[in-house]
């Protein structure tokens, strides 16, 4: 069976779980649980896989002479779809405003910040292996560390010739070890969805969050089925944009219901691989600059619930100026949430508040109940977002091999 049909089937039997099982406190509380557990095992594999298998790509386009071309085609990429991306979710919400949100009162409980400075100190700690024995959230420092490797064993092969061979093959084994993962994936998805349409239906009942909902979801069908899929038609030489889209609906599936970049990440490497040939130098360095650079879905997301938010306290309505400061500030926000692969979304709009002043420093709190439905949308657009400009760097960049 397609590794997209196990996913879509366990996702499908898990939302009917979750509207169908009775409110129970303990039950809901016992599948949150669950869901930590199914998010530990889909991140499980993704450490020793990117260092390996970043390690090796670095090494194999420094020796074609095709590492800096290929970081600056998608440097170049990532900036052009983040602003894309949320000005889009702009024009959307001023063409179409959903209705005003209730002013709930809310107790702020923490402030949620980037720590900028922290993520800088962690790229470079006082022992660079130390990076391997993280936590597997912040993958930064991983990529820093293959970074040099792949360097290193570009000095002298006659000394880097047998490490060369070992890290090829830590490459592959591990590459397997997450195929593996990928395959019980389906039974995963069951926990990830059940708690999730548990949440959902929960949000249904409150009724106040229905116009920004439907906003939302109409946003993530056309932007990830339609409009990104056709820039494809873009390329020379030319692509069937379809057979792309259809090539990535399994990491498409996983993120929806994960909210979890890192846990789409095997997923992802998968496919582009699997169905749309991307060979693996290629592959692993666009989707970790992607995944790491470009949260432009999850910042798409924090503009436009943010303007819903000050539309919902203000009856001034919101000021062009004001419009593109937030643009603006949103798109500053898509490069720096490498530390949030779970929360880009909401971490997103909490700092757009934050940042905002004038009184809004708290009122993220209000979306709060929306925050898992949030999260949601932006990182199925940035796995998306990832999946296609992997293959059109790839295929711009001649590393595509042919596939069924």
């Amino acid at each position: 069976m397609k590794i997209w049909i196990k996913l879509l089937i366990g996702s499908v039997l898990g939302v009917i779980l979750g509207f169908l099982v009775p409110e129970h406190q303990q039950l809901v509380e016992g599948l949150a649980w669950l869901e930590g557990l199914a998010l530990r095992i889909g991140r499980y594999v993704v450490i020793p896989m990117i260092v390996f298998s970043l390690t090796i790509g670095i090494y194999e386009l420094r020796q074609d002479g095709q590492f800096w071309p290929l970081v600056l085609k998608n440097g170049m990429l990532i900036v052009g779809v983040s602003i894309f991306m949320i000005f889009a979710g702009v024009l959307a919400t001023l063409a179409f405003p959903p209705a005003r949100i209730p002013i709930l009162t809310e107790e702020q409980l923490e402030i949620i910040r980037l720590d900028i400075s922290g993520s800088i100190y962690e790229l470079f700690p006082y022992n660079m292996l130390s990076v391997l024995t993280g936590d597997g959230v912040y993958l930064f420092p991983v990529c820093v560390f293959a970074f040099f490797f792949g360097m290193g064993l570009s000095y002298d092969r006659s000394y880097s010739k047998p490490v060369i061979v070992l890290v090829d093959s830590l490459s592959k084994v591990f590459y397997h070890v997450a195929s593996f993962v990928i395959e019980i994936l389906g039974f995963i998805m069951i926990v990830l969805s059940a708690y999730w349409a548990i949440r959902f239906r929960e949000v249904l009942r409150a009724d106040i969050f229905l116009d920004l909902i439907l906003l939302l979801g109409v946003l993530g069908v056309v932007l990830g089925f339609g409009i990104l899929p056709s820039f494809l038609y873009l390329l020379r030489p030319k692509a069937n944009p379809w057979r792309v889209l259809y090539g990535s609906l399994g990491s498409a599936i996983a993120a929806f219901f994960s909210g979890d970049i890192n846990f789409s990440l095997p997923v992802l490497l998968n496919q582009t691989k699997e169905n749309l040939g991307v060979r693996r130098r290629s592959n692993v360095l666009s989707l970790t600059l992607f995944s790491t650079f470009c949260r432009a879905g999850s910042a798409m997301v924090a503009t436009v619930a943010f303007i819903v938010i000050f539309n919902s306290y203000s009856s001034l309505g919101i000021s062009f100026i004001e419009i593109l400061s937030i643009s603006f500030s949103a798109l500053g926000i898509s490069f720096l949430l490498a530390r949030h692969p779970g929360e880009g979304a909401y971490t997103a709009l909490a700092v757009l508040c934050l940042s905002y002043g004038k009184g809004f420093e708290a009122s993220y709190l209000i979306l709060k109940p929306l925050a898992f439905y949030l999260i949601a949308i932006g990182a199925f657009l940035d796995v998306m977002i990832a999946s296609f400009a992997t293959y059109a760097t790839a295929r711009m960049s001649g590393f595509i091999s042919a596939k069924e």
